[in-house]
């Protein structure tokens, strides 16, 4: 019997994403396909960035940091 479980192999483990049908044991073979890429992770100044290229405006309002009227029976 062949059965084929895809996993990702990362500093020297191998980490399958099913439980292999056996727990017997059993011959394998593991077969290597190209790197996986690691998506970009947030950069700061990302956003500025964005702002350059999309030639939008965005500023915050001077009463940012005020209370919201919503909340003052809460405050």
């Amino acid at each position: 019997m062949y059965k084929s479980i895809s996993g990702v192999f990362e500093n020297g483990v191998l980490t399958l994403s099913e439980t292999p049908p056996t727990t017997n044991k059993t011959k394998v073979v593991v077969l290597f396909l190209e790197e996986m890429k690691v998506p970009n992770k947030r950069q700061p100044g990302g956003l500025t960035r964005l702002h350059h290229l999309k030639e939008k405006q965005m500023s915050l309002p001077d009463d940012f940091n005020e209370p919201l009227d919503d909340l003052k029976d809460y405050l």
